[in-house]
């Protein structure tokens, strides 16, 4: 009887222990049986295609015939190569431009059509427009209107008895072409980001404000601008990695030119690995280009991670 007494507990303590195991292990199980289609794509379409591309930057190859490995010749290539530092701050300049005119551009219409306009359905209606638009289409459609020799803009210039503009043969001109384009296309999205994200700020808020004598200025530069943050940083990292990756709206309305003057990362990666035929060079810059984007991604999640953590 006193063995009993003894080795009774045990075995019944083990079994809710098994139980629990085994339950665990089949939540694992069916949580990893919901997740393993979309990890299956990613696996064959994303991380694949890195490595293989990570592969190629460390080779020299036009395509054709047995790849010659080089190492990182390409990367040392890369410093010294005057065209890709043009591109590199090609790139920089269209994102230091481009993403503040954005996200502002997108919290004032957000703003504006949250309130009581009259036809705002109508007005979110025609800036969304573009997102349904493909790139190459927004680029044809951008060529009508900023074509040097009979553009609609040059028209209604000449018609003024002012000088055309020389969109396709001066650097500035093609790009700030291309920046307005690029606004114009996404300001529609950071619009319904900012919708999303001030229709989630309970209405109590701004009355208590106004109670307190704040004045709209004040409402918005307190409350909206700092409430909104989330969608702030959400919309900074997505337009920066856009930025980033811009191609096919450069490709069509200047195709980098005149004179690299708009060339950017993108563009010039594809130049490399499709028209050159360097392939191993135009992955090397394909690399840099994700690396540099990682790591702003990164930079940015620290940043509003340690910033919610002390608020």
């Amino acid at each position: 009887m006193s063995i009993m007494t003894v080795h009774g507990p045990d075995a019944n303590a083990s079994g809710p222990r098994t139980t629990r195991r085994d339950v665990r292990l089949t939540e694992s199980l069916v949580g990893w049986g919901f997740i393993s289609p979309n990890l299956i794509l990613m696996v064959i379409f994303l991380f694949l295609p890195i490595l293989w591309a990570i592969q190629l930057s460390l080779q020299e190859t036009k395509g054709f015939g047995t790849p010659e490995w080089v190492g990182w010749s390409n990367y040392v290539k890369l410093v010294t190569d005057p065209v890709f530092w043009q591109s590199m701050g090609n790139t920089i300049v269209f994102t230091l431009v481009t993403v503040p005119i954005d996200l502002a551009a997108g919290l004032g219409l957000a703003v504006l059509f949250n309130s009581a306009l009259p036809a705002r359905g109508i007005f979110r209606t025609i800036i969304v427009l573009p997102m349904v638009i493909s790139g190459v289409a927004s680029g044809m459609i951008a060529m009508i209107i900023f074509y040097q020799s009979n553009g609609l803009i040059n028209k209604i210039l000449v018609a003024m008895g002012l000088s055309p503009i020389s969109w396709q043969s001066q650097g500035v001109p093609a790009m700030i072409s291309v920046i307005v384009v690029a606004i114009w296309l996404r300001v529609g999205f950071n619009m319904i980001i900012y919708l999303a994200g001030l229709q989630s700020i309970s209405p109590e808020l701004y009355e208590a404000a106004r109670i307190d004598g704040a004045s709209r200025w004040q409402q918005f530069r307190r409350l909206t601008v700092l409430l909104v943050g989330p969608s702030t940083f959400f919309l900074l990292v997505m337009n920066v990695i856009a930025s980033f990756q811009v191609f096919d709206l450069i490709f069509v309305m200047t195709g980098g030119g005149p004179g690299n003057s708009t060339s950017v990362l993108v563009t010039y990666a594809y130049r490399n690995g499709f028209q050159i035929r360097e392939q191993g060079y135009g992955a090397a810059i394909g690399i840099v280009i994700l690396i540099i984007t990682l790591v702003f991604t990164f930079i940015q999640w620290k940043t509003s991670r340690t910033r919610d953590l002390v608020e």
